[in-house]
């Protein structure tokens, strides 16, 4: 069946690719002023920036290492009207390199209410079903936070601010446990991260981990909902063969995050860079490496299908787990259909 929506994904997430100047660059062209931006040069090994308007435009958390959030003047420095301005740093912009990066709009930031703990700041788009955080803990088992979607996130990315903590991930198919985003950890069964509870329509819940919950700690969390047509995410049990499962999302990925449920790395996959089925470029979210290319997926109109039968994403009877985010949706609003790479 075809999935149509009311709105183009590209108003919503975009990712974008621009070349560095190690000076002040403005980046233009990403169709919305973002609230959320990951940034990662594709052909130098420097770190993976992660930026937000909820904690401000300098202050800067990492993908692929568990260090506390730092102000980093020269890296992204503003967000702007159809973009961001980043400064002289060689991760963000050193000159002629090859530079990615993915941006999410939230836009409100009044209005939200519920939970135990009350946000200290936070963004939130319920169009596109994604909203970012802020919060300080208390060290309670059970205390929610007010996530403002109107409906249950399933993809939850959280930070401690303050410490050395690692990234702590929940999908609510699997509430109990978690994922590290800046590690090779395999998935890890605990009850003191989300407290066992998956989230509701109104709020997460937290355990007593210093991860996700420390008394005095600051945290920042982003919360995705399924949007038709726009962003999904699921989970699915690799066959070790070089026909893979095809994991249907109603839409042309733009962006797909995948990482299996042992110790491994995680994958991250763009359109927008060179490359063809089953070719496409990834890059290691948990590691600072450059681009690579290899036969693993193909990123096809409505979903993606795995073309290899590597442990990494595809080991026999392992489960996998992934988010994406769309380019195109199979069928929208300008009656456009998706299509293949």
């Amino acid at each position: 069946m075809a999935n149509f929506i009311s709105f183009q994904p590209s108003a919503h997430f975009n990712t974008k690719l621009y070349t560095g100047n190690y000076s002040t660059n403005a980046i233009t062209g990403v169709g919305f002023q973002p609230d959320f931006t990951v940034l990662k040069q594709r052909d130098g090994a420097d770190a993976w920036y992660n930026v937000d308007s909820v904690r401000g435009a300098t202050k800067t958390i990492y993908w692929d290492v568990d260090t506390a959030e730092e102000t980093v003047a020269s890296g992204l420095t503003s967000f702007d009207a159809d973009g961001f301005t980043v400064g002289a740093n060689n991760a963000v912009n050193q000159n002629t390199a090859d530079q990615l990066a993915y941006s999410w709009k939230m836009g409100t930031t009044s209005g939200l209410t519920g939970g135990t703990i009350t946000p200290t700041a936070y963004s939130i788009n319920t169009t596109a079903g994604q909203s970012a955080i802020a919060f300080t803990g208390n060290g309670t088992s059970g205390a929610t936070v007010p996530h403002g979607l109107g409906v249950a996130p399933q993809y939850l990315m959280l930070k401690d601010l303050d410490g050395t903590n690692a990234w702590n991930l929940q999908m609510p198919y699997k509430p109990t446990g978690y994922l590290s985003l800046d590690t090779t950890d395999a998935f890890s069964l605990s009850t003191n991260r989300w407290n066992d509870t998956a989230p509701t329509s109104t709020v997460f819940s937290l355990g007593d981990s210093a991860a996700t919950n420390g008394s005095g700690n600051k945290y920042i969390i982003y919360c995705f909902a399924p949007k038709k047509g726009y962003s999904f995410s699921g989970w699915y049990e690799g066959n070790s063969d070089n026909d893979g499962p095809f994991q249907y999302c109603g839409f042309r990925p733009s962006m797909i995050l995948l990482k299996a449920s042992t110790g491994t790395d995680w994958y991250c996959w763009n359109s927008q860079a060179l490359g063809y089925n089953p070719d496409n470029r990834y890059m290691y979210s948990n590691l600072t490496n450059s681009e690579g290319v290899s036969p693993i997926i193909d990123i096809l109109s409505n979903g993606f299908k795995i073309r290899s039968s590597s442990s990494e994403f595809n080991g026999a009877g392992v489960n996998n787990y992934w988010i994406a985010f769309a380019e195109f949706p199979f069928v929208s609003s300008n009656s456009k259909a998706g299509v293949a790479r």
